[in-house]
C-alpha cells in the first residue's frame, strides 16, 4: 500500500482549476498540435493531483485512487487503457456513456448497478470528457464522505 499524500503529484505541481489539465501549458493529449492519447501515468497524474488523492494497490497490480477511504478512480496495471468512474448515481444515468460511445464506454463488473464505468482513453471520448469524467467521480465521492473526512479546497 502507498501511504495517503496530500500533495500534488509533482508532474501536476502548481496546477490550479483554472488551468486543469496543462502540465506544459497544453491541454493533456496534445502536444506540438498533435493529438495523442492520453497514457496511464498522465490519468493517474491527474486523479493523483486532486485535493486528498492518494495512490493504493488493494489488489496486487491494481492501482486505484482515493480520497479518504474511498475509491474514486480504477486505473489497473500500467498497461491498462481504460478508467473505471464512478459515472452517475444510478445506472440509468451512467448508461448515457454507453450510448455516446458504444466501442469505448462499458459497465464494470460487480459494481457497474452502482453507476460504475469503465471508460477506455486513445478511443471516441475526447480527452477533455474523460478529465471532465474524472472530476465527477471525484465529486461524487467526496460528496458522500464524511464531512469531517472531505478534504480541504485551495
Amino acid at each position: 500500500m502507498t501511504a495517503p499524500r496530500g500533495e500534488p503529484a509533482d508532474a501536476l505541481a502548481g496546477w490550479g482549476g483554472a488551468d486543469r489539465g496543462y502540465a506544459d501549458g497544453l491541454p493533456i493529449g496534445v502536444h506540438s498540435g498533435k493529438e495523442t492519447a492520453m497514457t496511464w501515468q498522465q490519468l493517474l497524474s491527474y486523479c493523483l493531483a486532486k485535493p486528498g488523492a492518494w495512490q493504493d494497490e488493494p489488489w496486487e497490480g491494481d492501482v486505484v485512487v482515493k480520497v479518504g477511504s474511498k475509491i474514486f478512480a480504477f486505473l489497473g496495471s500500467s498497461q491498462a487503457t481504460a478508467v473505471g468512474l464512478k459515472c452517475g448515481p444510478s445506472r440509468e444515468l451512467a448508461d448515457e456513456w454507453l450510448l455516446r460511445y458504444p466501442g469505448d464506454a462499458s459497465v464494470m463488473a460487480y459494481i457497474g448497478r452502482s453507476g460504475w464505468n469503465s471508460l477506455r482513453a486513445g478511443g471516441a471520448i475526447p480527452d477533455d470528457e474523460l478529465l471532465e469524467a474524472i472530476d465527477a467521480s471525484y465529486d461524487a465521492v467526496v460528496a458522500k464522505l464524511p464531512k469531517k473526512d472531505r478534504p480541504r479546497s485551495g
